[in-house]
């Protein structure tokens, strides 16, 4: 295979081409599971839970005198939790545990000597710390991974072939329909020369499951660590197999700074283990279907913070990042999702459905349309930075803005020393942040779905510029039918101008968007939202047709921020 270099224009497609023959996949890099990063660590779990506890325990106390105070608030937030939002998934002692928190507080805390108080609230601190850490971390088992790798791959085969008339032939297989492009094989050898962590845009459930893929079975890489949020295994056979194939848990209803901290602790001891990791920056999927454009800076700084403490220890590991940008024709729960974001304007009551998308069946029939549909999913990997920002090359190698060669322990050296700042490190994650949300615009890969929805939903504003947007979400869809000569005639538009941003590395283009504007028309009419019942766009007795303008809403939304509504010539339509 032609490998590529870092400053080459064209992304490598590396996977993902309809050829029965041939499919361009790579074999593991490590092939003995034994040594892969992720289970020297869950083979060494007990200590893991013991140093993110001491690692937390230290750092809290050393940051606050008052331990009464923090353990109040946690004690407080969590009563609260328990009683107005309890999930299947919660441990069944959980009021029971935090009773006796606050009553050891009460009893053996307040109006004892500063000494003893201090050692009553420390144990406090301790337990509270050990049972996060517990459950936050999960386990690896190689039997169990390897039971999943092999059913996985037969259920979505057999799926794919039952749809294709092949029910009990392999003609047809899951890589099929995905795609990933990136320069995989840079990947691959700063695997062999640091930590690398994968970080991607977030729009569905079911994307840790499909970037974990990518990962292993077409990357050939070792399974990666990746955050999986706590709701996720309210279903029993989710959480049986998550809790062992290397997700760690995230809570996002607990945000008291004790669970912070140890969910940080648990990204940076892991980092500095070498454990090669996948979690959401954004911190939550995209309820508006757009590009994340703000993103949680606490994990961000875990990476930060354990590259200057390798430099510290004198060891030259870099921990490399690869924004990851994931593309969909359709979103398992995008109906859900969208109806979120509106309700979060305060505009209108949105809120009428409820996110299913965690049950099986919906998993299943959204596969099934998938397959059936022929529509790929696309997972399109970044350039690959270091923890500054910059631009490495396979043998990790810094580059920056003017292509010179930087080195990276210069970063954290003041006066010849290797020293920590905390606010000069905060600067530095703010600046990861801005650089990672601009590899997201320019690594976007555009699938002919999202221009024919921007197309659509941008000439539904234009025939109503009385009205703002949430007057345009209320209009009755049988009252508007999309003129298919103006849509073609838009779609032109913004392709000329879309291959000029591509020419200038601003945004990426699949193959369908470089097709006749008839072609593109129909090609997006067909994928576009194809999973709903009620269709962004149909074609309906000869008319194009929209079933639902908040859904067209979110499926355009993916090229906001782009400024091509701005471009348009309607003059000329």
């Amino acid at each position: 295979m032609k490998s590529t270099t870092l400053l080459e224009d064209n992304q490598q497609i590396v996977s993902i081409k309809k050829n029965k023959k041939h499919k361009e996949t790579y074999s593991q890099l490590y092939p003995e599971i034994e040594d892969w990063p992720i289970y020297k660590l869950h083979a060494d779990r007990a200590q893991f839970v013991k140093d993110i506890e001491q690692f937390v325990f230290e750092r809290i106390t050393s940051k606050n005198n008052d331990l009464e105070d923090i353990i109040a608030k946690t004690l407080y937030q969590e009563k609260n939790r328990i009683k107005n939002e309890r999930w299947k998934v919660d441990p069944a002692d959980e009021p029971k545990f935090w009773g006796r928190i606050g009553s050891e507080l009460i009893k053996k805390s307040l109006d004892q000597d500063p000494v003893k108080a201090r050692e009553v609230n420390e144990g406090l601190l301790r337990e509270i710390i050990n049972r996060y850490a517990e459950e936050i971390v999960g386990t690896f088992s190689k039997r169990i991974f390897l039971f999943a790798r092999w059913f996985l791959t037969k259920f979505f085969s057999r799926l794919l072939n039952a749809v294709n008339g092949k029910i009990w032939k392999t003609r047809y297989r899951l890589y099929d329909h995905l795609k990933a492009t990136g320069d995989v094989e840079t990947m691959r050898s700063l695997m062999q020369k640091g930590t690398v962590v994968v970080l991607p845009t977030h729009f569905s459930n079911i994307d840790s499951v499909l970037i974990g893929y990518v990962l292993d079975g077409i990357a050939g890489l070792p399974v990666f660590s990746y955050g999986a949020g706590l709701n996720l295994y309210n279903s029993g056979v989710a959480a049986y197999f998550m809790n062992r194939i290397g997700a760690y848990r995230v809570d996002r209803r607990k945000k008291n700074p004790i669970y912070l901290e140890t969910l940080k602790a648990m990204s940076y001891l892991a980092t500095r283990r070498g454990v090669n990791s996948i979690f959401f920056p954004g911190g939550t999927r995209s309820r508006s279907g757009m590009l994340e454009s703000k993103l949680k800076l606490g994990l961000l700084g875990t990476l930060i913070e354990a590259q200057r403490a390798n430099y510290q220890e004198g060891k030259e590991d870099k921990i490399f990042i690869v924004p990851a940008i994931l593309g969909y024709h359709f979103v398992l729960e995008g109906k859900f999702l969208v109806e979120s974001h509106l309700k979060q304007t305060g505009k209108e009551l949105y809120l009428k459905s409820k996110d299913k998308s965690n049950s099986v069946r919906k998993f299943i029939q959204f596969a099934w349309t998938l397959f059936w549909t022929s529509n790929e999913i696309v997972v399109a990997f970044g350039k690959p930075l270091d923890v500054m920002g910059n631009f490495v090359d396979k043998e990790g190698n810094s580059y920056g803005k003017t292509g010179q060669k930087v080195n990276l322990c210069d970063y954290f050296t003041h006066f010849d020393e290797i020293n920590q700042d905390t606010q000069r490190e905060s600067v530095y994650t703010k600046n990861l942040a801005d650089k990672i949300v601009e590899r997201y615009k320019k690594d976007n890969l555009v699938l002919s779905s999202h221009l024919v929805a921007f197309a659509a939903f941008n000439l539904l504003r234009h025939e109503h510029p009385e009205l703002d947007l949430y007057g345009i979400l209320r209009l009755p869809c049988k009252s508007f039918e999309f003129s298919k000569r103006k849509l073609i005639g838009l779609l032109s538009q913004l392709q000329s101008v879309l291959v000029k941003m591509e020419e200038q590395e601003e945004i990426q283009l699949t193959d369908a968007i470089r097709n006749q504007s008839a072609l593109l028309l129909k090609d997006g009419l067909k994928k576009l939202g194809a999973y709903h019942a009620t269709k962004p766009l149909k074609i309906h007795k000869g008319k194009i047709v929209s079933q639902s303008f908040s859904l067209l809403y979110y499926y355009q939304n993916r090229l906001e921020g782009y400024e091509l509504a701005d471009r348009i010539d309607w003059s000329v339509l």
